[in-house]
């Protein structure tokens, strides 16, 4: 057989006897996705664990159980997570590899999330924080169940960049994330750890001096408090190192934020819905203990082999100095960004 790399789909008509080639798409040079090789997958498997493998009241700290969370979920003991951050499935008809969510009504949907819900925030410590993720369409249904388990104390909202455009309606840009809490008056929050360095466009000063702000060697800066919008997170795409092929895959900066603010170094990280294993990862990054659960294999290899490639780079990108960054305002970042008008890969922050 002959093996032809192709880079995109081009015209065949020269190519040799169809029956005797079989076509292999190479990623381009700057196509920093993470794949999965038949040749790893062996050894990554073997680094999951499965439901059979969690004896009751046990936690299986820094693993991804493969399995259907309902399945696994009442062999976890309550009250083990320091931090719990859950991104279900949206009310939106969306296929996961090989499996299919399907679009409901709001009942409907109120029911799904009610039929686990209660198991999933009684994993919750006394002193814990819960974040659950989910769009504008299943928000309302998100508050309603939750506030029946926690206490919410907010809801952050963030921009996603990117999406498709809609002719008859407002593109769907934004996302929401509830916080929770079980003890309104005990709970972790670290607000230093997630402050954001913004550059300073017009600098006030007073008696000649930086007012709320710093002059640096390369810039003039603000050091600010974090509000619940967020306009700073970028979506994993193609030339990021972070990115996989999940369809709905969180970014890492996104979750830092959530992790470095209601957790502690040594606390336990839970998520339900693990998928390709960003909770995980942000959390080995930051010095946290994780636990992950989800139901397909090939997000679950993913997930190791982030983990994996986590040992020997802990870095996030746009969060970096003990702060997070405005998109492309790190002066690494306005160099990388003038670099790509002659052709060379964009970094985002």
């Amino acid at each position: 057989m002959i093996i032809c790399a192709v880079m995109r789909d081009e015209s065949r008509q020269n190519a040799p006897d169809a029956r005797n080639v079989r076509y292999v798409k190479i990623k381009s040079e700057r196509n920093r996705t993470i794949i999965l090789d038949d040749m790893e997958i062996p050894a990554l498997r073997s680094r999951l664990v499965l439901p059979s493998d969690v004896g009751l009241g046990g936690i299986p700290l820094d693993s991804v159980i493969n399995g259907d969370m309902m399945s696994v979920i009442d062999r976890l003991p309550d009250a083990f997570a320091d931090l719990i951050i859950v991104d279900p499935p949206y009310n939106l008809t969306k296929v996961f590899n090989t499996s299919k969510f399907s679009a409901r009504s709001e009942s409907e949907y109120n029911d799904y999330l009610a039929s686990w819900m209660p198991k999933v925030c009684a994993k919750l410590k006394r002193n814990g924080s819960l974040y659950m993720c989910c769009d504008w369409k299943c928000s309302s249904s998100v508050q309603r169940v939750l506030s029946g388990e926690l206490v919410v104390l907010n809801r952050i909202t963030w921009q996603r960049e990117k999406g498709r455009g809609a002719s008859g309606n407002w593109k769907n840009s934004m996302e929401d994330i509830w916080f929770a809490v079980r003890d309104p008056d005990d709970y972790h929050f670290d607000v230093e750890s997630v402050k954001m360095k913004r550059r300073v466009v017009a600098p006030y000063t007073k008696d000649g001096a930086p007012k709320g702000w710093n002059a640096e060697p390369d810039g003039n800066y603000r050091i600010t408090f974090p509000s619940n919008f967020w306009d700073d997170i970028t979506i994993p795409f193609w030339s990021m190192p972070e990115n996989t092929e999940h369809p709905t895959q969180k970014p890492e900066k996104l979750y830092a934020k959530l992790v470095l603010a209601s957790s502690r170094p040594g606390d336990i990280v839970f998520d339900p819905f693990s998928g390709s294993g960003t909770a995980c990862v942000v959390a080995k990054k930051l010095g946290r203990h994780y636990c992950g659960i989800e139901i397909d294999e090939k997000y679950c290899l993913l997930a190791e082999k982030r983990l994996s490639l986590a040992d020997g780079d802990k870095s996030i990108q746009g969060f970096e100095d003990g702060f997070f960054w405005e998109r492309n305002s790190k002066p690494s970042a306005a160099r990388s960004a003038s670099s790509e008008k002659k052709g060379y890969v964009r970094k985002f922050d």
